[in-house]
């Protein structure tokens, strides 16, 4: 397991298109996601201990934006043949063992890590309703232990964006496993 964090991208970098397929079958395009005030996107991947530790977390935030227009989408760019476990089907076993609310898409290609940047698993960006990047950093400060956490950065920072104001806090990265490159 090789620890990465996320590298740094310009705030109001756009976030780039994509087309894929998720847990449930269905395809997946930015624009599918347009009527989202904020679309957080997140890579993520079964087996990488620091997305397992974070996932429930993910689910919770997701949950208390319901209705104020703020949308997760988790991208699995892990498909490699040496990591089984990060097909599609064993993507579906997650989705339905963790209850997500929120979209589990595969990246089979690897192409839209690869445009947007993404180092590791979880690596998260947040876009506006303009789909600029206004945050790439960590969750929160404890990805190990949710109740010593004191500061939910990305939470935060979704508040900020909704309220109209900038998110003025230092973005610490996120860390985690890096993603399996084919």
């Amino acid at each position: 397991m090789t620890l990465l964090e996320s590298k740094k991208i310009a705030d109001g970098t756009k976030a780039p298109d994509f087309n894929l397929t998720g847990v449930d079958l269905e395809k997946y395009s930015l624009d599918d996601f347009s009527s989202a005030k904020v679309l957080v996107v997140v890579f993520m991947c079964n087996h990488c201990p620091y997305v397992q530790a974070v996932w429930k977390r993910l689910v919770e935030l997701q949950m208390e934006f319901i209705g104020r227009g703020v949308q997760l989408v988790g991208i699995n760019s892990n498909f490699n043949p040496q990591y089984p476990e990060e097909t599609l089907p064993n993507m579906k076993k997650h989705y339905e063992w963790y209850g997500m609310n929120f979209p589990y898409l595969l990246d089979e290609t690897q192409n839209v890590a690869k445009a947007y940047g993404a180092e590791c698993t979880p690596d998260i960006f947040a876009y506006d309703e303009h789909r600029g990047l206004f945050y790439h950093g960590r969750i929160d400060d404890n990805w190990k232990e949710p109740d010593k956490v004191t500061k939910r950065e990305l939470k935060e920072a979704i508040d900020c964006l909704l309220m109209g104001e900038k998110y003025c806090e230092e973005v610490k990265p996120s860390m985690g496993c890096s993603i399996k490159w084919a």
